[in-house]
């Protein structure tokens, strides 16, 4: 530009004019390979120095030439919103709350695909051969509303930020209330190459059939949902929100899976990498954090307060300061709505834990434990809330370990119930306690809930049956149970005796954990449907109760000491883990399911348990007390010992019982993203276990104890 064009007047308070024109500028936008026909015919516009506004489409080829503007650098903008009917598109720029400015370019960029497996950048594109200037760009570097697109990735060849600041700072190129656009520079030609909009999501089945893919990621999900959100800042955000902690909820959902990464950890404490199995899909079908854009959405303005919606309180709910203390969190894609509930984490918990008095459930019939109770309505508004807004037919999948399932048990059910919603809801539980009443299962019988019960876990067997109570009676017994054993045992059995009311039952069908030691040493297990509680109550059940109303104070002392069982990643997710393996392997092989071994070690333990159960139905004969109450302990024990007969029979159909793909994988079995979504989780070192059946990973030695804190408020 020629001195004399600066002394010209200004077109703007603060930009100098350059009445020359005739300065050229050339682009192309292309894929990781240096194709640009997947933006053949995309809409852009660019701004020069002096404010002009030029409109065009780019070529078969995504490229595009600009002459004869006013000298200097121009702005690009790919920034036309997307006006088709395609789902999810149509849906996600329609819906009720939360509209996405999704653009042309977004849909298109959102159909290609990685170069490398990993995701990870290439340096060696084509095209850069034949550029003057080559940039690694994304989309949210093109638009002017980014809030929901994902972080930007590292990328060595990123667009100069600092040039489009010093245009926006002089008044050159269109006005940037937000800087956005990609700047140009003249007389020479500029190859962009756009990121994929790809994301990962835990494969996750929609079937009602129990399968070993749900009982691996939901013990994930259930154990991500004691970890934080993540937010920062967690409230009162005024222009963009963050998710740097690791583990969170926000940072895996909106940073990790968004931005095409693998993440194993869910649990802060966790050593051992257990991956989920994800499955690449186009980014608007992720498991979507809602967006933070208060010049989008009023409801996010600061101005707001209290009252000021931000991804934290829409996807995150904890009522500690309630009293209360209720944790969960939900998200959505186009299939799936995923609530997940935490279970024991704090002394509130336990306090609600332990009021085992029963209360009417009064949106369906039968009466549920007052505590549990008392958390699902804690949470029900603010589920409803975001189903109101963003439920369009999905599965609801439900999940939670301890209290956390008991409180899933009861939302569940109350979703069923919910009019005119007509809500699917698929439930998937892990040493959940019984919440509710007889006639409570009985109408919550169509409610498809797969329960998981690992081996001694003490927290299922608990309320028993026969427990109506409130803390008043036990709680001083259970703070001095082990300072003061014999007052406080008696104090502690004095709060358990049911008065009035139906027995506590259990809801779902049972799955079970039958821990097995190989002949090598290691430890495995076989999941199972046994078919008795014996096995559920194996640390409690009835052959070890006394004649009374209470179980024995030892063993429920040994109780205390199976709690290494109630762990998440030191329990549930390592069986489960193992149950998916061992579940593949023998779909691979075409092989039973369980071993001759393994059939003869958990035969021979149903046995001893048979013994036992008729050894005490024996002594309750001998005894036969004038009242009525042996008759009714005697004829449980046989009843118990009936089912026990059963269940070896179930044992003995294992040895001959072929898997289905279904059975591992339920929706997914003939699903198109199965085999790349396997080969992407078997390249992970620890799940190419090729043992006969995989054993269960030990726990690592800092890892014993880790994981979630037992409910021992919960063993009354």
């Amino acid at each position: 530009m020629e001195l004399a064009a600066w002394k010209q007047d200004f077109f703007s308070d603060n930009m100098p004019a350059c009445a020359l024109r005739g300065h050229w500028v050339s682009f192309c936008v292309v894929d990781e390979t240096g194709n640009g026909k997947s933006y053949g015919g995309l809409p852009y516009t660019l701004h020069d120095s002096a404010g002009q506004r030029y409109s065009g489409r780019l070529n078969g080829e995504g490229f595009a030439r600009l002459t004869d503007f006013y000298c200097g650098p121009v702005v690009l903008r790919v920034d036309d919103p997307y006006t088709g009917s395609e789902e999810p598109y149509h849906r996600l720029r329609t819906r009720l709350t939360y509209k996405l400015p999704i653009s042309e370019l977004q849909v298109r960029v959102e159909r290609t695909l990685f170069y490398a497996a990993d995701g990870q950048r290439r340096e060696d594109n084509p095209a850069k051969q034949q550029a003057d200037r080559f940039y690694q760009v994304e989309v949210r570097d093109l638009v002017r509303h980014a809030a929901h697109l994902p972080p930007a990735a590292p990328r060595p060849f990123a667009p100069r930020r600092h040039a489009l600041k010093m245009m926006a700072d002089l008044g050159f190129g269109p006005p940037q209330p937000a800087l956005s656009g990609v700047v140009l520079f003249p007389n020479q030609h500029s190859v962009l190459e756009v990121r994929p909009l790809r994301a990962l999501r835990p494969m996750l089945s929609t079937e009602d059939g129990f399968c070993a893919l749900n009982l691996y990621q939901l013990a994930l999900m259930a154990t991500l949902s004691y970890c934080p959100f993540g937010q920062e800042p967690a409230t009162q955000p005024q222009d963009e929100v963050r998710f740097p902690v690791d583990p969170s909820i926000g940072h895996l959902f909106a940073e990790k899976l968004s931005g095409y990464e693998q993440a194993w950890r869910v649990d802060a404490g966790q050593v051992q990498r257990f991956y989920p199995l994800y499955e690449e899909v186009a980014y608007s079908r992720r498991f979507e954090i809602l967006p933070f854009d208060p010049q989008l959405y009023p409801q996010n303005s600061p101005k707001l307060a209290g009252e000021q919606e931000h991804p934290a309180n829409l996807h995150f709910f904890d009522d500690e300061e309630l009293g209360t203390d209720t944790q969960a969190f939900i998200s959505h894609h186009d299939e799936i709505v995923l609530i997940s509930v935490r279970g024991t984490a704090s002394a509130a918990d336990g306090l609600r834990d332990a009021n085992a008095h029963q209360v009417p459930f009064a949106e369906g019939i039968g009466k549920a434990h007052e505590g549990f109770y008392q958390a699902y309505r804690a949470m029900r508004d603010f589920v409803l809330r975001y189903l109101d807004q963003f439920y369009s037919g999905q599965r609801i999948v439900i999940c939670g370990h301890s209290l956390g399932g008991a409180i899933a048990l009861l939302l569940a059910e109350g979703l069923r119930r919910v009019k005119d919603a007509d809500y699917n809801v698929l439930l998937y539980t892990y040493g959940a306690p019984r919440a509710a009443d007889a006639e409570f299962i009985r109408g919550a019988a169509d409610l498809v809930h797969h329960r998981i019960v690992n081996h001694n876990d003490p927290v299922p067997s608990v309320p028993a049956p026969w427990m109506n109570t409130t803390a008043k009676l036990w709680v001083p017994g259970a703070v001095t149970l082990f300072s003061a054993p014999a007052p406080a045992g008696l104090l502690f059995a004095a709060g358990l005796v049911r008065v009035g009311g139906n027995p506590y039952w259990h809801h779902g069908e049972q799955q079970h954990f039958m821990p097995i030691l190989l002949p090598d040493g290691a430890h495995s297990s076989v999941l199972w449907k046994p078919g008795c509680e014996s096995l559920e109550e194996a640390g409690c059940n009835r052959a070890l109760y006394l004649s009374g109303d209470m179980p024995e104070r030892d063993n429920l002392l040994k109780q205390l000491f199976q709690a290494s069982q109630h762990f998440m990643v030191s329990s549930y997710v390592p069986a489960a883990w193992a149950t998916l393996r061992r579940w593949q392997q023998t779909l691979d092989n075409r092989g039973a399911l369980v071993t001759s071994r393994e059939y003869a070690l958990i035969d021979d333990a149903l046995g001893t348990m048979g013994r036992q159960l008729q050894d005490k139905q024996l002594e309750l004969h001998r005894r036969r007390p004038a009242n009525g109450r042996s008759h009714e302990h005697y004829d449980g024990l046989a009843a118990e010992i009936d089912r026990l007969q059963i269940s070896r029979q179930r044992l003995e159909s294992l040895r001959w019982r072929r898997l289905q793909a279904r059975d591992v994988y339920g929706s997914h079995a003939q699903g198109a993203n199965l085999p790349a979504s396997l080969k992407r989780w078997f390249s992970h070192r620890e799940n190419r276990e090729l043992s006969q059946v995989a054993s269960i990973p030990p726990a690592l030695h800092d890892e014993h104890g880790k994981g979630q804190p037992l409910d021992l408020d919960s063993i009354v």
